[in-house]
This record gives C-alpha cells, sequence and structure tokens, in this order.
C-alpha cells in the first residue's frame, strides 16, 4: 500500500465491493453497423493488431472486429507467451525481428504495460549433431542482423544452475544458442491493449458476434453473414488462428491447412527458480516460469487433427518426462492446470499472409505453433495488405501461391521446437 493515497486505497474497495460496475469500459461495445470499409474476422491478438495498424498507420478507422466469444479467448489466452526472432531462414527471420522490435515499443506506443521481460531463450544442445547444427542456426541468425549466440556448458550452468549439466546425464548439455533480447510477453495485456488503442481511434469492436457465412458477389467479396445479421464491406480479413480453413471455406476457398491442439500446462507457485526460456528440442519441452510464480510448461502438438481445445494425456505425461530430465529438482512440484489452443499447421510450418482468389477477401492464418511471437509482426503486414491491396516485402513470400510454385518456406526442418 505505500505510495498509495488514502482515497486510491477506499475507491479500489468500494469498487471491489460493487464488482467494479462503476468503472470505466476499456473500450466501447457498439451494436454492428450494416457497412464498414474493413471487416476483420477474429478477435485475437493478430486480428486486433490489423485493426490498430489499419487505423493508425493507414488511416482506416471504419473498421469492424467481429469476435464470436470474447476479446483474447482463443489462442491469445492459451498459449505460453514467448517472444523471439532467432528464425534458421531469411524470411521467417525478417517477419520475426520486426514483430519483436513492436514488441520492444509497444507499451509506450498503445500506452498499456504488455509486461514484457527480455529474460532470454535458450536453446539447448544434448549431442553433437544438436551442437554443430545450433552453430550454423547462429551464424545465419547473425548474418540477418538479428542477436544469437553459442553457449558452452559452463556458461549455460551459469544461467540456469537449476539445469541437470552433469556429464552422465541421460541428455547431457553441451552447449547452448542464446537469444538475449528474447523472453515473455503477457498474452491477455497484448490483447487487452491492443483492443483499447484501437478503439480510440475509432474501430468498432464486437464480440459475440460468430460469422456464420461469406458473402460473395461473382470473384469479389461483399460481406459476412453474423449471428447479429448481415454487415457489408468490401474488404473482408480472416484472422481466426485454428479455424482458419473452416473460415476460408465459407468462400469456397480450400486451403491446406490442418488444425490440430496444442497443450501446456502450469505448476504450483514457487519462489523465483529459473530467470530465462529454457527449450530442447531433443526432449521435446520448454519451461519458463511466470511472474507468479509458476513453472509453464509445453510441447508440440497431439498427432490427431481436432478443434476441441484439449488434448490427450499421453502428450501431458511426455512433457512431464522431459521437464524432469532436465530439472529433477521439479519432481515434487504438482501440476496446478493444464490446457489446449487450436493450432492450424501449413505444410511447411510457416504462415499464411495475403490475398486470396477472391477479390477483397484476405488470409492470415497458419501461423503453426508460432503465432504469439508474431501478433504484432503480423498484423502490421497484414493491415498494410488489406490497405494497399497488395503484400508488404515483409509477407510477399508467405502468399498463398507458394503452395504451387513450391518456394516454400520449411520451419518444419529448421524450427525443432517452434514456439
Amino acid at each position: 500500500m505505500k505510495g498509495m493515497t488514502r482515497y486510491s486505497i477506499f475507491s479500489l474497495v468500494r469498487n471491489a465491493i460493487g464488482y467494479h460496475e462503476g468503472w470505466p469500459r476499456a473500450w466501447r461495445s457498439p451494436e454492428p453497423r450494416e457497412t464498414y470499409d474493413v471487416i476483420v474476422i477474429g478477435g485475437g491478438g493478430h486480428g486486433l493488431a490489423t485493426a490498430y495498424y489499419l487505423a493508425k498507420e493507414h488511416g482506416i478507422t471504419n473498421v469492424a472486429v467481429l469476435e464470436k466469444s470474447w476479446l483474447g479467448g482463443g489462442n491469445t489466452g492459451r498459449n505460453t507467451t514467448i517472444v523471439r526472432s532467432n528464425y534458421l531462414w531469411d524470411e521467417s527471420a525478417a517477419l520475426y525481428e520486426k514483430s519483436l522490435q513492436l514488441f520492444e515499443g509497444m507499451t509506450p506506443d498503445i500506452n498499456f504495460n504488455i509486461m514484457l521481460s527480455q529474460r532470454g531463450v535458450i536453446n539447448l544442445a544434448h549431442n553433437l549433431h544438436d551442437l554443430r547444427e545450433l552453430t550454423r542456426r547462429v551464424g545465419a541468425i547473425r548474418l540477418n542482423g538479428i542477436d544469437s549466440e553459442v553457449l558452452n556448458t559452463q556458461q549455460v550452468k551459469a544461467m540456469v544452475p537449476i539445469l541437470n549439466c552433469q556429464p552422465d546425464a541421460r541428455y547431457p548439455v553441451l552447449g547452448a544458442s542464446l537469444q538475449r533480447r528474447a523472453g515473455v510477453a503477457r498474452h491477455d495485456a497484448i490483447a487487452w491493449g491492443l483492443a483499447r488503442a484501437a478503439d480510440a481511434r475509432g474501430v468498432d469492436i464486437i464480440q459475440n458476434c460468430e460469422v456464420t457465412g461469406i458473402l460473395r458477389d461473382g470473384g469479389r467479396v461483399t460481406g459476412v453473414e453474423t449471428t447479429r445479421g448481415t454487415i457489408r464491406a468490401p474488404k473482408v480479413g480472416i484472422v481466426v488462428a485454428g479455424h482458419t480453413s473452416v473460415l476460408a471455406a465459407m468462400a469456397g476457398i480450400r486451403l491446406p491447412i490442418q488444425s490440430h491442439p496444442l497443450q501446456a500446462m502450469v505448476s504450483e507457485p514457487v519462489k523465483p527458480v529459473i530467470d530465462t526460456v529454457v527449450m530442447s528440442g531433443a526432449v521435446h519441452v520448454y519451461v519458463s516460469q511466470s511472474d507468479r510464480g509458476e513453472l509453464l510448461l509445453g510441447a508440440g502438438i497431439d498427432g490427431f487433427n481436432s478443434y476441441a481445445p484439449r488434448g490427450s494425456l499421453p502428450v501431458i505425461e511426455q512433457q512431464m518426462a522431459a521437464c524432469l530430465e532436465l530439472f529433477p529438482i521439479f519432481s515434487r512440484l504438482r501440476v496446478m492446470r493444464t490446457w489446449g489452443g487450436i493450432v492450424d499447421v501449413c505444410p511447411d510450418a510457416s504462415p499464411i499472409i495475403g490475398k486470396t482468389p477472391v477479390e477483397g477477401l484476405y488470409i492470415n492464418g497458419g501461423w503453426g505453433t508460432g503465432g504469439f511471437k508474431a501478433t504484432p509482426g503480423s498484423g502490421w503486414v497484414f493491415a498494410h495488405t488489406m490497405a494497399q491491396d497488395r503484400p508488404h516485402p515483409l509477407n510477399e513470400p508467405f502468399a498463398l501461391e507458394r503452395f504451387t510454385t513450391g518456394a516454400l518456406i520449411d520451419e518444419h526442418g529448421a524450427a525443432a521446437v517452434a514456439h
């Protein structure tokens, strides 16, 4: 309570007793209008970022963001909050680096604390092949002007004392790569901050408004059908994460996308024991600690296709076993909760960001397990694409046409743990 005035203390108590009913809303809840200049389908981080940058960078404020439930209730609220840009391929590195730069300036830009913590991300090497590949990756990353460095075993141990670095470990730590500017950010703060900032610039954010159909006049989009009526617009952007292919099918477009559950979990809270993010492709787990003391664990997708935001117990079991190989001291901790998100995966594990064969219809999806870290960069380039009706150079390689030309960006082979 130190530093708080007596008025502010009584104000908090009064509003708590009144269930905060007197507090002003962070953004409006308008009724949908009949027409807009642009409709953005999806009220997660990418959709809200698109709307915000449409208004800020391009002066397009007659925009509706349509969300079928509540803002950030999909993958934005179900991810593991990691942000980084240490990608191997030039196209991915450029896009994710733009996103990381936007994250670094986002708090003052939107006047909302996104709680960015640039605590670093460590990728472990457990054998000579890992170490050689990791060294190659660091060289490629640095050639793109992105910070990355190689650590030896002693340097890794100094940064993460609780990591099992014994020579006789089942997965000995021979070294690691480190991106110091990487880290974590608060996922719901990003959704709320972007929503408030977009609303302040005139964007209509409409929750509980599910899109049930996409309207076309020949080869051009004209609007959408929703549970709250028909809404017209000459430009429509699909930004719905795991349901991208479902929405595209409403416009008669078949996408090369599959949807899978992606699970994560948190432990009971403990005092600070790890102040960075540790990833391992060999045992396939990554670990960080939240500001509340919970250990946050994640790994790969479930192998089956599903639209259900939950997964199978074997994947949870494998994550915990992998974690204990690296951090034996965690064996007595309890798992407090688990959850799943729905990720849509392209054949090359890279997103689709661009125009479609239907004039005025644009798609931003297929991010797989790497969507959260791209949130502001994705919205920035997608807003440019929608406003200018042509891709920005950063997202031009991620066009739908690459699946017919063969110019794939194979992050499946490059990313290992792609979170």
